[in-house]
């Protein structure tokens, strides 16, 4: 059985806000993200987190929703961290050489202390 997709947000103060991903983040899955992306991004968040510590699997269509956030958060003058924890996740962005574009954090707390 595949890993249980979930993914929630919160807005943590005025302008920073946190996604958390879970299980596979795939192309069936990637629209429920994108969408609780642009509701932070929309609301005014220009200091944003994604969280995938827990995300087992992402494939291309994930990877473009974490591409097209962090242009809209550097068009709007903002910043954008991950957590990544998990080797396929890794792998993912080392592989396409995502790994250079985005600011890479072990923790929650650190990427959210990066955006300081």
């Amino acid at each position: 059985m595949p890993d249980m997709f979930s993914v929630t947000s919160e807005r943590l103060d005025d302008d920073l806000g946190v996604v958390v991903l879970s299980g596979e983040v795939d192309i069936f899955t990637a629209p429920q993200f994108k969408e609780s992306l642009l509701e932070l991004l929309d609301s005014g968040v220009k200091r944003l987190v994604v969280d995938l510590s827990e995300v087992t699997f992402i494939d291309s269509t994930a990877l473009g929703v974490l591409i097209g956030g962090v242009r809209r958060v550097h068009g709007a003058g903002g910043a954008m961290t991950i957590v990544v924890t998990t080797r396929p996740v890794e792998r993912v962005l080392s592989v396409t050489g995502l790994d250079r574009v985005f600011s890479m954090h072990a923790t929650r707390d650190e990427a959210i202390t990066a955006l300081a």
